[in-house]
């Protein structure tokens, strides 16, 4: 691939970091760096007539510090036939993800301190959780300081809550210090095997529905432990209804959550009976949970939209609806045609419901770097880590880049497309089909 020429972005709207207003300005662009920043019109970014400069008028555009995904999922690194690491790696570039997460969910369970040592290249950054226990058994504790040590962001427990017991044990160890602890709080005995919550749509239907008590009761204990261990570093992984919503917004220092970036965009009054996205954990809820997350998110009630990217197969998705197994893939979603995560998200958010760009990249970007106990993403000149994001540009369809099968696509579709990124490497850098603004 030919390097793109240096770059000179006028007037583009920044988002340089946390609790900083939006600006415009000049900023140039060589090799997949940021060089420099001025002020609109100054010459110090550069002479306009300089030969090979390309110049654009960026007005509309939106120069930032890349995404954060709090957690996601990732079983086989080398020989995964949904999802490897090198293909986990350009699916997230292609959706402006700087840093991911994962949990330890994976064949081995990732338990120990050697199955931590997964690394990307630069300027992607990949972190681990660590196991809250062995195997992912919920039976014994494992080595939390060993896996802290080799390098684990934090601890997190499977898909569903531990028994108290376990989960006490371990935070009065508090071997984890100040580093998070990641829960879910779901119960699976309470689910009734339904995949969908019990709201009236989901009713009419006929869909195998799972009643909201399968996470508020695990909620109601867990929120009772963290009260006698107020110290603990609690994170309460993918809130997905608005009674937890409700039991959340009642307390006056909750845990920090997360919410899963499909729970906003879809829910049972809005999806295709023959649509994917149906199958997830934790289910997909009804209109009123979806509007009382976004209420939550807007709010700072949720401090951050996680990925929580779960590839399948092709053969796997043959399989019916009961009989697959959960989870949806989030990383690689404007390749495989939908729209990406941020383009859905701004669409939603930004264009129906008005927020603040800047409180977008908050919750997509700041809000999950603090969840993750990471110093917070910002634009620094000479670095690769930015993506510039185009509201107005055409989702594009690249060259496959996750493996996965099981890309939903967004109700009411997406707005924009990320047209350049210096996570893509000093020579594909800009995206093939450039803004002419």
């Amino acid at each position: 691939m030919a390097e793109a020429p240096p770059t000179l972005l006028r007037g583009v709207q920044l988002l340089e970091g946390p609790g900083l207003p939006p600006r415009r300005a000049d900023v140039r662009i060589e090799a997949g760096r940021l060089r420099s920043v001025a002020e609109p019109g100054s010459e110090a970014v550069s002479d306009s007539s300089e030969p090979g400069l390309r110049v654009l008028e960026a007005g509309r555009l939106w120069l930032a510090p890349p995404l954060v995904d709090p957690h996601s999922v990732l079983e086989d690194p080398l020989q995964g036939r949904a999802e490897t690491l090198a293909s986990l790696a350009a699916a997230a570039a292609s959706e402006g993800y700087g840093t991911v997460a994962l949990l330890p969910w994976g064949s081995p369970w990732r338990d120990r301190p050697a199955t931590l040592d997964l690394q990307w290249r630069e300027p992607l950054r990949l972190h681990g959780w660590g196991s809250f226990s062995r195997g992912g058994c919920d039976q014994e504790l494992a080595d939390h300081d060993d896996q802290l040590s080799a390098g684990a962001v934090g601890l997190a427990a499977g898909a569903a809550l531990p028994p108290l017991s376990l989960l006490e044990r371990g935070l009065r160890l508090a071997e984890m210090g100040d580093r998070p602890v990641l829960l879910a709080p779901r119960d699976p005995s309470l689910s009734q095997q339904g995949f969908v919550r019990e709201r009236v749509e989901a009713l009419r239907a006929g869909w195998p529905v799972d009643p909201a008590v399968s996470e508020t009761l695990p909620l109601e204990s867990l929120l009772a432990l963290a009260a006698a261990l107020p110290g603990a570093p609690l994170r309460l992984m993918n809130l997905s209804t608005a009674e937890a919503v409700q039991r959340l917004g009642a307390l006056e220092r909750p845990p920090a959550a997360s919410v899963c970036w499909w729970h906003l965009l879809a829910d049972s009054s809005r999806l295709d009976p023959a649509a994917g996205g149906w199958r997830l954990e934790p289910s997909l809820g009804g209109p009123e949970d979806r509007e009382a997350l976004i209420e939550a998110l807007e709010r700072g009630l949720i401090t951050a939209i996680a990925v929580h990217h779960q590839a399948l197969d092709a053969e796997e998705m043959l399989l019916s609806l009961e009989q697959r197994r959960a989870g949806i893939a989030g990383h690689g979603l404007e390749a495989a045609g939908h729209g990406g995560i941020l383009a859905s998200l701004w669409r939603e958010l930004v264009g129906l419901r008005g927020w603040p760009p800047e409180l977008l990249w908050q919750r997509l970007c700041w809000g999950p770097a603090a969840f993750l106990g990471l110093e917070p993403e910002r634009l620094v000149s000479g670095s690769r880590r930015w993506i510039l994001f185009d509201p107005e540009a055409k989702p594009r369809q690249e060259g496959p880049t996750s493996l996965a099968a099981n890309h939903p696509a967004p109700p009411g579709g997406a707005s924009g497309a990320i047209v350049a990124s210096g996570l893509r490497g000093t020579s594909g850098w800009w995206a093939p089909e450039a803004p002419s603004c």
